[in-house]
């Protein structure tokens, strides 16, 4: 089968190099010369671990191709993927816009090819409010006119970053919308059935639903995750209050089967593209319909406060001790969450530019995200260096601020660092180490739910 993904971002190449592992002949088509030229030559834009050795692979075995060429990505298609960003707007809705171009340049396509072309399928596979799968569906027939044959499908993802390759590959679920979903020959059911077998077989189910419900199951199972990370941190804020630990109280509830233990991690709060973007999309569907989202729009608020609650914890630490200006912060970790490089919402970055208005200088480290965060920190305003190593970004600091768990953030040289920092403070945001062991080796720790240690007054 002939598959084209419109646009080479996250989803778009992970699902073309996913597919084209297993037989597919893909097409990737994006408006990015400089981005097309790097996937030509076999080199990933992004980082996400075991994507590049599958792009070199399936490169070779001519089975993945990259494009600039609308014309020549959607006429020999058998089916064509929507893969392109849906930003929110200044209101938190998703913008349309790009998804809202591909249907009409596929549309032109099939436009051309005429009546006897045999049916094509144009997949929406962005993440997009209810209905604009419908929307895609009606602006391609107002432009081919009402003989020419096509089909339309909604095929949500549910990709971790950092674990992307794994989860197409081996998926909890494949959620698929299709219209007319209870017919027992639908084409393009049948169309899903046969590209996703190879991740099926195993007993991994495929839900073929109608189009409407599968556009929210995405924004449904974001929402509830979020709300869990959500939840955690309210919770961390009330055992400080009480003296009580989040570690110990997390132990306890989750050994509840009901409840488990995903997602139930103490920190910073969430970041990336998802949860931010796909909460303030749930808010912002509810308002169009006159329907208020009051848990979407609580989980939102305590996410965001999460970051200015840790914050008030460093500026509390300095108030008697000149304060923040003049002081230089260690950074560890700038993406949002680990093995990734994707800095977008990323509570680093706030904490960042609160320290950097306060007057302290920014120094920060990530194994990965140097370049997308120096990137990020210049659209920001934000002045700071990126150092090369944990150790040199510690390197005269007054306090340490452990902002991405990063494997190997999780156990470092406690000697090496009380030497070269100015003054021994680590603020835990990840809850990484434990506050006996660096109390007995003499650092101030300042974590998410658990009582501070101070020992140096």
């Amino acid at each position: 089968m002939r598959l084209t993904m419109v646009g080479t971002g996250y989803v778009g190449l992970v699902t073309g190099v996913c597919f084209a592992n297993t037989g597919q002949h893909v097409t990737c088509l994006d408006v990015d010369p400089a981005k097309i030229d790097t996937l030509k030559r076999g080199e990933c834009p992004i980082y996400e671990p075991g994507l590049t050795e599958l792009l070199e692979r399936n490169i070779k075995a001519e089975r993945l191709t990259f494009t600039l060429d609308k014309a020549e990505a959607y006429r020999d298609a058998d089916a064509v993927f929507i893969c392109v960003g849906t930003p929110p707007g200044e209101d938190g809705s998703a913008d349309l816009k790009y998804v809202l171009q591909a249907a009409e340049d596929v549309a032109a396509v099939i436009k051309t090819l005429g009546t006897d072309q045999k049916p094509k399928t144009v997949i929406v596979k962005s993440t997009v409010p209810v209905g604009t799968t419908m929307k895609v569906r009606d602006r391609i027939r107002e432009i081919v006119g009402p003989d020419i044959p096509f089909n339309v499908g909604n095929n949500p993802e549910f990709l971790k970053e950092g674990d992307a390759v794994g989860d197409f590959n081996k998926p909890d679920r494949v959620v698929c919308g299709v219209e007319d979903h209870e017919s027992t020959d639908n084409p393009a059911a049948r169309m899903f059935r046969d590209i996703y077998e190879p991740f099926t077989r195993n007993g991994h189910p495929i839900y073929i639903m109608d189009i409407l419900s599968s556009e929210m199951v995405k924004y449904a199972s974001n929402n509830f995750l979020a709300t869990k990370i959500s939840f955690i941190n309210e919770m961390a804020n009330l055992c400080e209050h009480f003296g009580a630990n989040i570690n110990r109280v997390r132990e306890g509830m989750c050994a509840d089967k009901r409840i488990g233990h995903q997602f139930l991690y103490p920190g910073l709060g969430y970041g990336g593209s998802c949860f931010p973007k796909d909460t303030q999309a749930v808010i912002g569907m509810g308002e169009q319909c006159g329907h208020e989202m009051q848990l979407s729009r609580s989980v939102h608020e305590v996410n965001q406060r999460q970051r200015t609650i840790f914050w008030n914890k460093i500026e509390k630490h300095y108030a008697d001790r000149g304060g923040l200006k003049g002081k230089t912060f260690a950074f560890w970790g700038i993406a949002f969450k680990p093995r990734t490089d994707d800095v977008r919402e990323s509570p680093a970055l706030t904490l960042m530019d609160l320290a950097h208005k306060a007057g302290a200088t920014v120094r920060a480290y990530d194994p990965v995200a140097d370049e997308t965060g120096k990137w990020m920190m210049d659209q920001m305003g934000i002045v700071g260096e990126i150092a090369s190593e944990q150790y040199a970004c510690a390197e005269a600091a007054d306090g340490v601020i452990v902002s991405t768990d990063w494997d190997e953030f999780k156990n470092p040289d406690w000697q090496r660092l009380g030497e070269i920092m100015n003054e021994r403070t680590v603020f835990d945001g990840r809850n990484l180490y434990r506050r006996r062991q660096l109390r007995e080796l003499g650092f101030n720790h300042h974590s998410v739910g658990r009582p501070s240690v101070i020992v140096d007054r």
